[in-house]
């Protein structure tokens, strides 16, 4: 792709026990940090979605996870191709929030999230979605 700059890809890692997603608070050391999102992360030269997704979760949350299915592309005010994929976690170990990355892991409602002032905005289309039904999850 000579003379275009490649665009920056990531993914987003989406859990959901019963009426609850994993989600985390960012470290105040990166950046949009303190806001609630999704966990996830760049995707890296040769990587496929899924190799990213499996990574970042082990990255940021210490979880061993089985990819999905990708549900949801987007992209970021910052100009970043996002792919929102499904992850199961494999067992039943305590999550372990990276020191500088994960300030918190919540568990929350869709409810929650939306209502709260912190979201990062770029996860409520896809909140909204799932909420009103336009998306499966």
């Amino acid at each position: 792709m000579e003379g275009r700059e490649a665009r920056r890809r990531g993914v987003i890692a989406i859990t959901r026990q019963e009426d609850r997603f994993l989600a985390i608070r960012r470290g105040l050391a990166v950046a949009a940090g303190g806001t609630i999102c999704f966990p996830g992360g760049h995707i890296e030269p040769g990587e496929a979605e899924a190799e990213a997704v499996v990574r970042e979760c082990h990255e940021e949350l210490a979880a061993i996870v089985e990819p999905g299915a990708c549900i949801w592309r987007s992209v970021s005010p910052w100009g970043t191709e996002l792919a929102w994929w499904t992850v199961r976690l494999v067992d039943d170990r305590e999550l372990v929030p990276h020191p500088i990355e994960v300030a918190e892991i919540l568990w929350l409602s869709i409810e929650e999230m939306l209502a709260d002032k912190t979201l990062l905005e770029g996860n409520r289309p896809f909140l909204e979605a799932v909420r009103d039904g336009r998306l499966a999850v």
